[in-house]
């Protein structure tokens, strides 16, 4: 209890990671939102683009659809296909690092031979090519497609700092006491590294929603209408929006979340060291 007070005592000190915290509160409940919200995806063209009004907060698109509700339906899709690629990411880009720094010798020269293999990668028009390739269905699949390339960075990085604390006196103890690699990597050497995952995982998440609007906006991932990057295909592609200035809204709404989110993702990201960190909070 006192390390969780201790915790939002140092974000609420911090007025960047404040602002992040509630702003990534507000999207998390807005995602929860989405899942029980029903939104009328009939043709209604006598509301065409309608003006934001108490009726329709921020108007409504090409079809008479509200915008709004969109927004919130298609957070929901956004935030678990980014949440379940930065686990998956972070599950294998830690494993990976972790056994490369830990085990050394002939090991680690293959780990990391792949893992530089992988950073040479141009990442998203690999993505693109897995997208359209594979038939995605779910959530977890587009997780899986963004996470295949998006995991080497993260597993380089997790390879110094094992190469770093593995030299440490405990860690010496722990060896010469003959306990298992398991055990040293997740119970001696993790929590030492907890705020460097913490904050590599929420940015993982902002850069995997990035992606996937991306392949959504360029129409390589299955049709979601409601998803922010197709809200921006349509707007751009199918309807005149982006020329008309009645379809602002619409265009505008998705694009202003995802800055917001990324804005929200970094802004936390900056106080989250320090807050993990009981050397730093001293």
């Amino acid at each position: 209890m006192d390390a969780i007070k201790s915790f939002f005592r140092v974000i609420c000190r911090n007025k960047q990671a404040l602002i992040g915290l509630i702003l990534l509160v507000l999207f998390t409940i807005m995602a929860i939102w989405g899942v029980f919200v029903k939104v009328d995806m009939t043709v209604q063209y006598e509301q065409r683009y309608a003006a934001p009004s108490l009726q329709h907060i921020l108007g409504t698109d090409y079809a008479g659809r509200d915008t709004f509700l969109q927004l919130v339906k298609g957070s929901t899709d956004v935030l678990t296909i980014g949440m379940y690629a930065g686990v998956i990411t972070l599950v294998i880009g830690f494993i990976i690092g972790a056994i490369a720094g830990f085990a050394g010798g002939w090991i680690d020269i293959i780990l990391t031979f792949f893992t530089d293999l992988f950073l040479t990668i141009p990442t998203f028009p690999l993505m693109m090519l897995l997208a359209t390739t594979f038939n995605i269905t779910n959530n977890i699949a587009f997780a899986v497609v963004l996470s295949v390339f998006s995991w080497s960075g993260l597993a380089r990085s997790i390879r110094a700092q094992i190469l770093s604390l593995k030299e440490r006196e405990f860690i010496v103890v722990c060896r010469a006491m003959g306990l298992n690699i398991p055990y040293i990597i997740f119970k001696e050497i993790m929590p030492n590294i907890t705020s460097y995952l913490a904050i590599n995982f929420i940015m993982i998440v902002q850069g995997a929603i990035v992606a996937s609007v991306g392949l959504m906006l360029l129409g390589l991932s299955p049709y979601s209408p409601t998803n922010w990057g197709m809200m921006l295909n349509l707007a751009i592609k199918n309807t005149g929006g982006i020329f008309n200035p009645k379809g602002y809204y619409y265009l505008l709404s998705p694009m202003l979340c995802i800055a917001l989110f990324q804005m929200a993702c970094i802004f936390f990201s900056s106080g989250l060291d320090e807050a993990l960190n009981p050397r730093l909070r001293s």
